[in-house]
């Protein structure tokens, strides 16, 4: 795939694609015949996983490295990389959130309705959770 088309696959920009790529994050195949990078599904798999890791506040140089781990197959990957580790709590929250968002977009147009305020009282009442600065603790 080309730069655009690998962009639109992956749900970013072509300029981020090239930012990764100029950030050594990202490595494509040059087309012998016109030179134009170009990205397989691996490298897909490899964006995905830089986009997932960006929307948890995880900076490129800390995604290199993990990256660099993979590329080295090196096992016990979360032990070495403790941040990534301690964000699992806030994973979990972020996909109940995400659920209840979905739960509502599907309940649109249906006879149990629920309702934008409904939907907002639901996500402010996660029990005994607060999300600060991209990290999830406990109020306990």
């Amino acid at each position: 795939m080309r730069v655009t088309e690998f962009a639109r696959a992956g749900g970013v920009t072509a300029e981020t694609v090239r930012h990764y790529t100029r950030e050594g994050l990202l490595r494509p195949q040059r087309d012998p015949c016109n030179g134009y990078q170009l990205y397989d599904e691996e490298a897909l798999g490899r964006l995905r996983f830089i986009d997932c890791l960006r929307s948890l506040g995880v900076g490129l140089p800390e995604i290199k490295q993990m990256l660099y781990w993979a590329d080295q197959d090196t096992s016990t990957l979360v032990d070495k990389f403790t941040p990534l580790a301690d964000q699992g709590c806030y994973i979990r929250l972020r996909i109940q959130e995400l659920h209840a968002i979905a739960q509502w977009l599907e309940s649109i147009g249906t006879d149990d309705d629920l309702s934008l305020r409904q939907l907002i009282e639901d996500l402010g009442s996660v029990e005994s959770t607060i999300v600060a600065g991209g990290h999830y603790s406990s109020n306990s």
